[in-house]
């Protein structure tokens, strides 16, 4: 299942879609119980998955990929002609997504992140969304699985009757872990970056214009500047030259096939 046509940006499978279709893609998945893995890739995640083709494979399998990014949605346009007017923020389209899983009843699970944000974040979603059904919490272990863990996460959302899982690892963890649970599981997961961060109030969205202008990456610099950067001073220079690249045909960027076999260890 996916949200529209797959495009090639650096080898990286990106749809090109909006916000309405990715969200009805993940409420569909939850109504008809059907497995489905969503990410939302900004330069930083495309640029793991071309920095690692295990990694790319794995994100070439996933069933929506969405343009986080600004950058991404213009690689769309300039590359394949794509004509889309926005991107589809991972927390703008977490908030889509809980706003009809709260309308329709359906009960989502919370894996990922810390005992003190997820402690943050609960309340705060129950405001905005006073009908939202929180079917369980967990936090990472911040460590790899243990034998046999996986299953046992997967019996435990099962159980708590989630339809929809949200994954906040950070990248490239999240990606990892919701391919590795998709097999597992008969119900979308969502990985979503800092969407956890940013809807628990601890992180500061930066001013719509920055936004629209493709600095969002910069507002980051500035609020993390010893984590961040090295992901945006090394990591965005590369992505523009690869662009170019691919665009006046100097690289081919040819995508690895979707990957298939699980990990046989992956980070909780």
């Amino acid at each position: 299942m996916t949200t529209g046509t797959k495009r090639n940006v650096l080898g990286v499978l990106v749809d090109a879609t909006d916000y309405a279709r990715a969200t009805e893609a993940v409420v569909s998945a939850a109504h008809e119980r059907h497995p489905l893995a969503l990410t939302a890739l900004a330069v930083h995640g495309v640029m793991t998955g071309v920095l690692d083709p295990a990694h790319n494979a794995r994100l070439n399998s996933f069933d929506v990929v969405t343009p986080d990014g600004q950058p991404v949605r213009w690689a769309l346009n300039l590359l394949h002609g794509a004509g889309l007017t926005d991107r589809v923020y991972g927390p703008e389209l977490t908030l889509r997504v809980l706003a009809r899983f709260a309308d329709e009843g359906l009960p989502v699970y919370l894996y990922g992140s810390t005992e003190e944000t997820l402690s943050r974040l609960i309340p705060a979603l129950e405001r905005k969304f006073p009908a939202l059904k929180i079917a369980g919490v967990e936090p990472s272990k911040f460590r790899s699985m243990e034998p046999g863990e996986d299953v046992e996460i997967a019996n435990r959302i099962r159980a708590s009757g989630a339809r929809l899982v949200l994954v906040g690892l950070g990248c490239p963890r999240q990606e990892v872990f919701a391919y590795a649970m998709r097999p597992l599981l008969d119900l979308p997961l969502m990985a979503v970056g800092a969407a956890f961060d940013y809807h628990a109030g601890l992180l500061r969205n930066p001013p719509p214009w920055m936004q629209r202008a493709g600095l969002e990456w910069f507002w980051r610099l500035g609020l993390e500047p010893k984590r961040l950067w090295r992901r945006y001073v090394i990591l965005n220079p590369a992505y523009l030259a690869r662009l170019a690249a691919q665009k006046t045909g100097l690289w081919k960027a040819a995508p690895p096939p979707p990957a298939t076999q699980r990990p046989a260890a992956f980070d909780v």
